[in-house]
């Protein structure tokens, strides 16, 4: 028993030193976290919304517009911009644009089309004789012409495309369904009269 108050005595004189030691205040650098990268998108599925497309480069195709067409400022990515107007005040708009390589390829380029007007994807099987080519002074357009009537406002795409120099071209109209039946005939014509400078 008188070896317990001893021991007490001992813990108790321990505790002490070690709480009159100065207190320590330590700095560490830790280097700043770098943010993961993004997953990279498949090749079978590009995610064309979220991924920043180089413009083409070098010489561009030439074109003739009829005059009713109004020309637009130049915007982001577009090669040509035009506003068509209706009688009945309604609008459809036609992008010109241009990027390298083949963008994904037929099938992956008309279901972006397609998605633009609430229309689901085709497969590769369905894609078949879905195009008409049309030669324009030297060039093959491949042209499509797709339309959703069951929107509340019915849609229409009327698209061209050709490969040029390692770019393909695009040549879309896109509006209410009327308007751009009505522009079909004009745009035709107007894919014809593209042309390589």
């Amino acid at each position: 028993m008188p070896r317990r108050p001893a021991s007490y005595s001992i813990l108790a004189a321990l505790l002490l030193l070690a709480s009159c030691r100065e207190a320590r205040v330590a700095a560490y650098r830790v280097p700043k976290e770098t943010p993961m990268p993004a997953p990279a998108t498949t090749p079978s599925q590009p995610d064309m919304a979220s991924t920043s497309v180089p413009t083409a480069s070098g010489a561009g195709l030439t074109w003739t517009a009829p005059a009713d067409w109004e020309v637009q400022a130049p915007a982001a990515m577009r090669r040509g911009s035009y506003l068509i107007t209706g009688t009945d005040g309604s609008t459809a708009d036609l992008s010109i644009t241009a990027f390298p390589g083949d963008v994904g390829g037929d099938l992956a380029n008309v279901n972006r089309w397609r998605g633009q007007i609430q229309l689901p994807p085709l497969t590769m099987e369905e894609l078949s004789g879905l195009f008409t080519e049309l030669e324009a002074r030297g060039l093959t357009l491949k042209f499509v012409d797709l339309a959703n009537p069951q929107l509340a406002e019915p849609m229409r795409i009327l698209g061209g495309l050709v490969s040029y120099q390692g770019n393909t071209w695009f040549f879309k109209l896109m509006g209410p369904a009327a308007l751009v039946a009505r522009e079909k005939p004009a745009f035709v014509a107007f894919l014809e009269s593209v042309k390589a400078p």
